[in-house]
């Protein structure tokens, strides 16, 4: 008999994938454009709340978005008949090709898609947080 867990060599190889493919569980799906003179970049972040986002620029380069939320669930009357609490959370950090003007940056939310705007510019910062409307 083994001593091997196969479960556990299963989850290995899907982090190893994962880690390879840039997916994973609580990874947010990514688009980034380039338009010429800025950055565009979508993500998809469904049943968020602008309020539950948090969207930073770190050395005018890498974009870090990070959201969560805690959900309640309540089923039955009176006495819980059942009653279900989760954490939902999600990130993704992309490094842009080009340094971008902190500055000038801007992101909005609507309908579960987070678009970030991202001039672009010369030259390095210390980073900046980049408020959600």
């Amino acid at each position: 008999m083994s001593d091997r867990d196969p479960f556990s060599e299963i989850e290995r190889a899907f982090d190893v994938l994962g880690g390879q493919l840039d997916v994973g569980t609580g990874s947010v799906p990514t688009d980034i454009v380039d338009e010429g003179d800025r950055f565009v970049v979508r993500a998809d972040l469904p049943g968020f709340d602008g309020d539950d986002i948090d969207v930073q620029l770190v050395e005018n380069q890498r974009l870090t978005v990070t959201a969560s939320r805690d959900e309640e669930r309540t089923s039955g009357d009176g006495r819980y008949v059942q009653r279900e609490r989760r954490r939902q959370s999600a990130s993704r950090t992309v490094r842009l090709p080009e340094a971008v003007a902190e500055s000038e940056t801007s992101a909005t939310y609507d309908d579960g898609v987070l678009t970030v705007t991202l001039p672009k510019a010369a030259g390095s910062g210390e980073g900046t947080d980049i408020p959600v409307n």
